[in-house]
């Protein structure tokens, strides 16, 4: 019997929208938060978010642009056109305790002691959050947060003496630790900032399928970096998804942008969603995706290519800095059911019920926006919310 067998003629996790997963020690069910004693779901049915970068180097504009178009799940965008330090790497360096970074010719490098490039960081990440004061005031509801995952930062993140991070077992775990840390204080300075926001973390994990494949890199380009046990993958997920739902945060997931987005380790790691791009979802995926959702996951799904082609389904994996293609460019969007077809597809393929879609399923563009013109971007983030409300009025 296949997986899909298993699941025709019943919803997800028998009948609920969430089954007996991960989140299941903690009280609740995964992808669902206590709150005020009542169970509720991570984000609303429907919803539509972004991923990461926007265009542009204003803040307040950037996350009013966020409030407008995602109104069901805003997230605090990243602004990489202000310099490196305001990329994924560098943002994500920022947050990162006792582990100070400084920038060199070949990239983000791990050294003895705090520098300029990490104040500069560290300043753009506080002036986004005292935006939030004015852009977000009075909001109640989910907010989400993108940071570096774990392994992505151990894969771009080098040694003081050249090696990168991910070479060296011991520095993998003082990066976990210290992301999770950060995190931590992180959340507590955004809750601070906007007191009605039910947090949601996602670790942006571009690096992972490389890291458990063995396609990683040295710095010289000449070798690659032994693949890292699926399970010891697993387990720093799960210790940094842990931590911020310990400080208050109400779920934690991934996105991938790349190819062979590792399912089964990131439900072994816990995590309450998992982001991707339906583009790069293969048939021979089809069980993997419903495993996981069937034992409680949630899906965030990638609809719009950021990085060139047509539209949802001709997306490639996005770098590790979140950006799109060239500066300026216009959005390719077809009409808004072609987009969410590649998703409804899949849905039926796996045998659950039409009427959940909408509810465990978001949408959002493939990767960050930042390669986009300021209109383009709004128009993606639009055909997005669109396309959300679609999997909840005709999911068949």
């Amino acid at each position: 019997m296949t997986g899909q067998d298993a699941r025709q003629g019943k919803g997800v996790g028998q009948g609920r929208f969430v089954g007996q997963g991960a989140g299941a020690d903690r009280g609740v069910g995964q992808g669902e938060t206590a709150v005020t004693g009542a169970v509720v779901p991570l984000w609303p049915a429907g919803a539509a978010t972004g991923v990461g970068s926007l265009p542009g180097t204003d803040a307040v504009e950037a996350q009013q642009l966020v409030f407008d178009e995602l109104p069901d799940l805003p997230h605090l965008p990243e602004l990489p056109a202000r310099g490196p330090g305001a990329g994924l790497i560098g943002r994500s360096s920022a947050i990162l305790v006792d582990l100070p970074v400084d920038l060199q010719p070949a990239g983000w490098r791990l050294v003895p002691r705090p520098g300029l490039d990490l104040r500069r960081s560290r300043d753009m990440l506080v002036r986004d959050l005292d935006a939030l004061v004015e852009t977000a005031e009075g909001y109640a509801g989910p907010f989400k947060i993108a940071v570096a995952g774990p392994w992505t930062l151990a894969a771009q993140l080098e040694l003081p003496r050249g090696h990168k991070a991910l070479s060296d077992v011991g520095a993998t775990r003082e990066i976990a630790e210290s992301l999770a840390a950060g995190l931590v204080e992180h959340l507590a300075q955004l809750s601070a900032r906007v007191p009605g926001a039910r947090l949601i973390v996602q670790l942006d994990e571009p690096s992972l399928p490389a890291v458990l494949a063995g396609r990683v890199r040295t710095p010289s380009g000449f070798s690659v970096l032994p693949a890292v046990e699926e399970g010891l993958v697993a387990a720093r997920l799960r210790e940094v998804a842990d931590a911020v739902r310990a400080s208050g945060a109400v779920g934690a997931g991934v996105h991938c942008c790349a190819p062979a987005v590792p399912f089964a380790t990131l439900q072994a790691a816990g995590l309450d969603f998992v982001g991707v791009d339906v583009g790069l979802l293969t048939r021979a995926e089809d069980d993997l995706v419903g495993e996981y959702v069937d034992a409680g996951g949630r899906l965030i799904a990638g609809i719009v290519s950021t990085t060139g082609g047509s539209t949802a389904g001709g997306s490639t994996a996005g770098g590790a800095t979140g950006g799109g293609s060239a500066p300026g460019r216009a959005a390719e969007l077809s009409e808004v059911r072609r987009s969410v077809e590649p998703v409804i597809a899949l849905w039926n393929r796996l045998g659950f019920r039409p009427e959940q879609l909408g509810e465990v399923v978001a949408v959002a563009p493939a990767c960050g926006l930042a390669g986009f013109g300021a209109d383009a971007a709004r128009a993606v983030l639009r055909h997005c919310r669109q396309a959300g409300r679609m999997l909840v009025d005709a999911p068949a």
